[in-house]
């Protein structure tokens, strides 16, 4: 490992900003991307103050293969469900050189119909990760801890989902 790691009394660490909330505390932010079912694939932990769209293409371009009918896995969603906080011109043509249906309500706007209710499952995702207590409020440091608690939720969630359906 390279770099410096933060000394035991020293606040923040990596990936850790102002928050927006309250402007004399640091924090962090989770960016998820997930299935139609609420199936976590990539989560990214960011300092508070980063903005959602920043890491849409991030987020895409993390996902890992996904397996289901038979042959090649799936690298790329069909399409990508967007609130008015993803809305740019750039990550539309982005998606669209992916080859991936970008429905993202836009700024000024009404919101696209039916929008809310898939957003939901995002929401429910999140909730879902922020029930393990040690994410909703971060108490490591180093983000490399930090990911590997998150990645360990995202596990517990799948294992969760995929037992509820074999039950």
């Amino acid at each position: 490992m390279c770099g410096r790691f933060p000394h035991p009394r020293e606040k923040g660490g990596a990936a850790t900003g102002p928050s927006p909330v309250d402007r004399r505390k640091t924090g962090s932010k989770h960016h998820l991307i997930c299935d139609g079912r609420g199936t976590p694939f990539h989560v990214i932990t960011t300092a508070a103050n980063v903005n959602d769209i920043t890491q849409t293409l991030a987020l895409v371009d993390g996902l890992p293969p996904v397996a289901g009918r038979p042959g090649r896995p799936r690298r790329r969603p069909d399409a990508l469900l967007g609130d008015k906080a993803y809305d740019s011109k750039a990550v539309r043509r982005a998606l669209r050189k992916r080859r991936i249906m970008p429905v993202i309500s836009r700024k000024g706007a009404p919101n696209i119909k039916g929008l809310g209710k898939l957003r939901y499952v995002v929401e429910q995702t999140f909730a879902l990760l922020h029930q393990f207590k040690r994410l909703a409020v971060r108490w490591e440091r180093r983000l490399e801890l930090h990911d590997a608690f998150v990645s360990l939720a995202c596990s517990l969630i799948c294992w969760r989902r995929l037992k509820k359906a074999h039950s």
